[in-house]
């Protein structure tokens, strides 16, 4: 490109050749498209020819090879010069001149003219460039870590101009870091470790309340102490004027050099609940403030552009899809940025063990359920360990997330594993699919092979195991039939993972409204009977159990009570030979053997812990009458 601009300069006449792709480069430089030609065949000679009316040209300057050489050399007349730049097929001189008479070849090498000769070049070349009449070369950068793919994109040949290699930037500690969402909990652990680990001295902690936020003046403090200068700023970053008013106090002699995006809120529903506003509520943070944050620093010599995301965007998160969406977008402008040749990285973060504003609701069972998705809570110091090593990389989107492979590993043993963490542990093949469909179909065969009296505790055991894994419980054991729903701890989310592992188990595909519609578990139980045995009066079933509530009894615990008496009492009381003969292994009335097998009493006492809720109750009240 520069010869061009040279030859142009003084006068000359100039064809050229490139691959179609560089044209508009040409033609910007004012070469006419009839004497722009290809320079991935060879018909650039004929159409030379025919262009010059067969005289062809006085100089070719050359960066091609084989064909190509042979092609241009045939253009040049007695008299003409052959310059020589590529590496790649270097001709002897008087070879050329041998077969082309009258051709001067020469092979080209800058480094030949010497430090003082290239000195001259250069200060000619600048003068011509501050007159306007050389303009500059396209540059296009790339991090020195990404070094390698430079190299290869620079081998395919498809660049226009030069192509450069930088060193990464560090924010200058004179310049001035913005942190919205600063007086937030992260926003301050952040600030702190910029000015302790990064040695920033200049600190701007946007939010909406300000100083009036809980914990600025504290937070404030702390960083003067430390040795930096804090502006707390009252600015909502999504409302672009009082931005830009926030950015326009910035003096002189702290420019602005590192930002971080830590702004957000949370508004979480099942996603037929998240109307306009909702969604609004949740996206003008995030994405207002980062469009904002993105135009308005266009003109900043940044270093550092930090946009805090969350892996419910990468992963998605049951209730989060507005959230998800609002930090899917911060994830697509950090690589928009990356492509503009601007600073950007979006760090999606799994969940902090600090408690913010954005996890302060979270309870024991929120928190179970995040832990069962494979993710466990980041320390304060493994989530700011984990932003340096990640600013440090050059990729456009990182997840510093702690993961629980263990817990994603049991996962796989019994469903499917997110996508995304297929690489990490061994995943439900399709074959094991097929087997948890298989399950599904077992279980509806094994509930209609069942007695009507064991139908209903079975379809109910399904309920209650699922109900306790959902919340977290130790065991089913735990699950009150008879209690409601909400009384339990459902929400929308915990209704919404209940009925997909119902949906897994039964086959059925059941509503995701399951938990109102059916708001005990005896209740949910007696609908799966329903549509899994149609037959079976399941109303009937779910009075026995509302039965025993009304008694103040509960099926576990009469268990658990029956299961702890010794047998010495149960003798005593006369109630044990009536629960032999209940269980078909004890002694008729008229045995008058004095010796009991204490052998045959255990096995008596095993076949209990297997009798339903009726069974028991009958065997309790008819050994009373006895």
């Amino acid at each position: 490109m520069a010869a061009v601009q040279l030859a142009r300069h003084f006068g000359a006449e100039v064809y050229a050749t490139a691959s179609p792709g560089k044209w508009d480069a040409l033609r910007a430089l004012g070469i006419p498209d009839e004497r722009i030609f290809s320079s991935r065949d060879l018909d650039f000679e004929r159409r030379i020819l025919e262009t010059s009316g067969g005289a062809g040209v006085d100089v070719v300057l050359d960066s091609l090879a084989r064909e190509f050489v042979d092609a241009s050399l045939r253009l040049l007349p007695r008299g003409g010069r052959f310059i020589e730049m590529g590496r790649t097929d270097v001709r002897e001189p008087e070879k050329v001149a041998a077969d082309h008479p009258g051709v001067t070849y020469q092979a080209f090498d800058l480094a030949e003219a010497g430090p003082e000769r290239i000195g001259v070049i250069l200060a000619e070349v600048v003068g011509l460039m501050e007159r306007g009449v050389l303009r500059s070369h396209p540059v296009r950068a790339w991090d020195v870590r990404r070094a390698p793919e430079a190299f290869r994109f620079m081998s395919q040949a498809r660049h226009v101009g030069k192509l450069v290699l930088t060193m990464p930037a560090r924010p200058n500690p004179d310049g001035t870091a913005l942190i919205t969402g600063g007086t937030g909990t992260l926003g301050g652990l952040l600030a702190k470790h910029l000015v302790t680990g990064h040695g920033i001295r200049n600190l701007i902690l946007a939010s909406r309340a300000g100083d009036q936020a809980p914990g600025a003046a504290q937070l404030s403090e702390e960083l003067t102490e430390l040795g930096a200068r804090v502006t707390i700023a009252a600015c909502d970053a999504a409302d672009r004027a009082a931005l830009a008013e926030v950015l326009a106090a910035i003096p002189a002699e702290h420019p602005l050099t590192a930002v971080v995006h830590a702004a957000g809120v949370l508004d979480d529903g099942v996603l037929p609940a998240l109307n306009r506003d909702r969604l609004s509520h949740v996206l003008r943070p995030k994405v207002d403030a980062a469009i904002n944050l993105h135009d308005l620093t266009a003109g900043n010599d940044l270093a550092m552009f930090v946009l805090f995301s969350s892996a419910s965007g990468t992963f998605g998160t049951p209730g989060q899809a507005n959230y998800a969406a609002a930090n899917t977008f911060l994830d697509a402008l950090a690589a928009h940025r990356r492509a503009q040749g601007l600073p950007a990285t979006a760090l999606a973060w799994g969940y902090w063990a600090q408690t913010s504003a954005l996890t302060g609701h979270l309870d024991a069972d929120d928190l179970s359920r995040m832990t069962r998705g494979g993710a466990l809570p980041l320390s304060s110091d493994q989530g700011l360990a984990l932003f340096d090593t990640a600013t440090g990389l050059d990729q456009a989107l990182q997840v510093p997330i702690r993961l629980d492979l263990a817990g994603l590993r049991a996962a796989a043993g019994s469903g499917p594993v997110p996508p995304l963490y297929r690489a990490l542990v061994r995943t439900v093949t399709r074959r094991a699919a097929d087997a948890v469909a298989g399950d599904a179909a077992a279980f509806a065969d094994r509930l209609a092979r069942l007695p009507d009296t064991e139908r209903f505790p079975t379809a109910l055991d399904l309920v209650r195991r699922h109900v306790a894994t959902v919340l977290g419980y130790a065991s089913a054991h735990a699950v009150d039939p008879d209690r409601g729903f909400v009384e339990l701890g459902f929400d929308s989310l915990t209704a919404v993972e209940l009925r997909n592992r119902l949906n897994a188990a039964s086959g059925l595909r059941l509503p995701a409204t399951l938990v109102f519609d059916y708001p005990t578990t005896a209740a949910l139980a007696g609908h799966l009977l329903a549509e899994l045995a149609p037959g079976v009066d399941a109303d009937n079933a779910a009075d026995m159990n509302a039965d025993l509530a009304a008694d103040g009894i509960n099926e576990a615990e009469l268990r658990r009570a029956m299961a702890a008496i010794p047998l010495a009492r149960l003798r005593e009381a006369g109630m044990l030979d009536p629960l032999l003969r209940l269980a078909g292994i004890g002694r008729a009335p008229a045995d008058t053997d004095t010796h009991p097998d204490p052998d045959a009493e255990t096995a008596a006492l095993d076949s209990i812990a297997g009798m339903d809720a009726d069974e028991l109750i009958e065997l309790a009240l008819g050994s009373q009458d006895a």
